[in-house]
């Protein structure tokens, strides 16, 4: 689509995201809250909707609701409610869905996004649905039986529905990834969207440039990627434009994103609260939430995102290099612990950003799945600022012994005799003897080809095998080949 057209629309964009709680058993049922277990293993008759069964509140749940609330910067009123929210559907055997409507636990909250702030309407608490299994085949109609797992069913989630700020793919795709920073971070949710623990729903709509006005929403679901969001988000825009282009209207309703074919597809519908008739959940009562509740879950806050990201900048990590290590919590807290053993900042980053990355990238793994620990790499760190060896040593030894066997740097330093030449002496002899050795590069350097000598320097670094002080090497040579 030509950028001119685009350039005639505002888009308006809200996020509805689920992310299901780490806690150890359901919302409502004592069954284990587990993922990738045999399917329809983990249920019990208050998961099935069993007559007569009653649904018991687990607090770890409503605690970890209030933990996100306060990382969001919302309200917790006082007082919050459950209430039934009615569909039918192969995966909900109750016929019913035990959410929170008018009465949620966390309200007006907000997200700051590279200088600019998302409301968030709401987060409420309630259970997910079962998951149907489409399996057969029946030539093009696809899948010709469906199986129903409802293992996932009964798991909390904490649905977190943004205000309609967003006004780009950008924007809504860096939101998305700050809020899974955060439930991270937060340890209330994995964030694994290919599993779907977090899951999103996007709210898209079009105007024109300079209308108040909001267009007609489509929802869009099925979204299990950051990069996936960005192109269903590009894509139904396009669809929208070319609707009310053609002088037709766009439609309310819910859309499937289908990532192999690159295209939304209406699913059906868009119901509004009145279809899913709300009424309060009989078998709970409402909730009572104390402000000492709140206050010992506020003091109990880690440390978050946008916070870690301003320390790092502050310790004189570049906005880049912060940003980095923030979106790897894994790096981070390694990071940290390096940090907090008295660990040079900048030596420290240049290694996890440099050759630890590289490797990690390499053979696709975490910094956990490593052999290397935050007290070997401090102590690497400290042996180079000593002097005791040269960075480049310390980069051969972190690659080749302490990431993959989990040797410490000052015994492989002792076993391979790789401590660093500093005596003054021992170095002049060997940068003279490589000067007399090349007499042509010499003649040249005094002829003005200095970037040679970065030439001579490599040759000492040979004949020590790296072990020459860098630095005296650079003032001797400079002084005798003059």
């Amino acid at each position: 689509m030509e950028q001119e057209l685009r350039d005639k629309y505002e888009v308006v964009i809200g996020l509805e995201v689920h992310a299901q709680l780490k806690t150890k058993s359901k919302i409502f049922a004592p069954d284990k809250n587990e993922f990738g277990q045999e399917p329809n293993s983990l249920t019990s008759p208050v998961t099935l909707g069993m007559p007569g069964v009653l649904p018991v509140l687990n607090k770890e749940a409503v605690n970890m609701g209030i933990l996100t609330g306060l990382a969001l910067n919302c309200e917790i009123p006082s007082r919050c409610k459950f209430d039934r929210k009615q569909y039918f559907y192969p995966d909900l055997p109750k016929g019913y869905q035990i959410s929170q409507y008018d009465e949620p636990i966390c309200v007006n909250g907000h997200l700051d996004i590279n200088g600019k702030r998302i409301g968030i309407t709401r987060a409420h608490l309630e259970e997910d649905a079962g998951k149907l299994v489409h399996a057969g085949a029946d030539g093009l109609a696809g899948s010709s039986y469906s199986l129903v797992d409802l293992n996932r069913a009964g798991t909390p989630l904490l649905e977190i529905v943004s205000e309609p700020d967003m006004r780009s793919s950008d924007e809504a795709r860096a939101y998305m990834e700050e809020l899974r920073n955060i439930v991270r971070y937060i340890g209330v949710c994995d964030g694994n969207l290919e599993e779907g623990s977090m899951r999103c729903d996007a709210n898209i709509s079009i105007m024109p440039k300079g209308s108040k006005e909001f267009g007609t929403r489509a929802e869009i679901k099925n979204v299990n990627s950051f990069s996936a969001l960005q192109r269903a988000i590009e894509y139904e825009i396009e669809r929208q434009i070319e609707i009310v282009e053609d002088g037709g209207k766009v439609v309310q309703e819910t859309r499937l994103w289908d990532d192999n074919s690159r295209e939304t597809r209406s699913m059906r519908g868009k119901e509004d609260a009145h279809d899913y008739r709300y009424f309060p959940e009989p078998d709970l009562m409402p909730l009572e939430i104390s402000r000492e509740w709140v206050d010992r879950i506020k003091s109990e806050m880690p440390e978050l995102p946008a916070a870690k990201r301003a320390r790092y900048q502050s310790i004189g990590l570049s906005e880049y290099d912060a940003n980095v290590i923030v979106e790897q919590m894994g790096l981070a807290l390694f990071f940290d612990k390096v940090l907090e053993l008295g660990a040079n900042p900048k030596t420290a980053v240049n290694f996890i950003m440099g050759e630890i990355a590289a490797y990690l990238k390499e053979a696709k793994v975490e910094i956990s799945e490593t052999k290397l620990t935050p007290e070997n790499l401090a102590e690497l760190i400290a042996l180079i600022e000593k002097g005791t060896i040269s960075n480049n040593i310390g980069k051969q030894i972190l690659i080749e012994d302490m990431i993959t066997k989990g040797e410490k740097a000052s015994a492989i330093v002792e076993r391979k005799g790789l401590s660093q030449i500093s005596d003054e002496g021992a170095i002049k002899e060997l940068v003279q003897k490589v000067v007399d050795a090349h007499p042509n590069e010499v003649e040249a350097y005094k002829n003005g080809k200095t970037n040679l000598l970065g030439f001579f320097v490599g040759q000492v670094m040979k004949e020590t095998k790296g072990r020459a002080n860098p630095k005296t090497v650079n003032e001797l040579l400079r002084s005798i080949i003059g």
